[in-house]
């Protein structure tokens, strides 16, 4: 089995990753960061999603030689001028990582906002390091935030969002099936873009 490192320890965005590379490379197997030996992780200090995603497959590829992948991304919140942004997973505070505060933290910024004014969009760049060299791509899904939690499918603000396919229906992205997420996510249409040349690469023992 080929197999490629993805450097994330969160276990949902590794399965949703090997679901979506696999439809181009059915023996791929996705490796962790707890999959492999320890090394140094970089500080996600970047301005941009693109550098914090490069940043961290450039690490990865180095401390394990496998083709890495990493991605960065996060919520853009149009009233509240494009943040969290980069900022998304520590929005709430550092002191663990916690996806309820972030989500108590927005709904708190957000109360007086009108439902008109809410538009917001998730962004992921999924950044690519082998052999060979390295790339990256990017991906969108608009929507806007909703005013209560709702589902209890995905992680990180899927509870809060809308997508706009689902917006008659009102669905939030938590709400949706793994497959239905993946259609219409922003780290679905990157990865769906990448997964191609990942199989390249992978096929070709890089």
């Amino acid at each position: 089995m080929s197999r490629v490192f993805l450097a994330s320890r969160n276990r949902k965005k590794i399965e949703e990753m090997q679901r979506i590379l696999r439809e181009h490379a059915p023996d791929l197997d996705v490796l962790g960061i707890d999959d492999v030996d320890h090394y140094d992780e970089p500080v996600e200090d970047q301005p941009t999603f693109e550098g914090n995603a490069l940043l961290k497959a450039r690490a990865g590829f180095e401390a394990t030689g496998l083709p890495s992948l990493a991605d960065d991304s996060g919520l853009c919140v149009d009233a509240l001028n494009g943040m969290p942004g980069v900022l998304s997973a520590r929005w709430g505070g550092t002191t663990p990582k916690s996806d309820a505060r972030n989500n108590e933290l927005l709904l708190q910024q957000l109360a007086d906002v009108p439902d008109e004014r809410r538009g917001a969009h998730f962004a992921c760049a999924v950044a690519f390091v082998h052999a060979g060299g390295e790339e990256v791509v990017e991906g969108r899904m608009p929507g806007h935030v909703i005013r209560e939690l709702r589902g209890d499918g995905g992680f990180g603000y899927d509870v809060l969002f809308v997508a706009d396919e689902y917006a008659a229906e009102g669905l939030t992205s938590a709400e949706l099936s793994p497959a239905e997420k993946d259609r219409i996510s922003h780290r679905g249409r990157a990865l769906r873009e990448i997964a191609p040349r990942v199989a390249k690469v992978v096929g070709a023992g890089a």
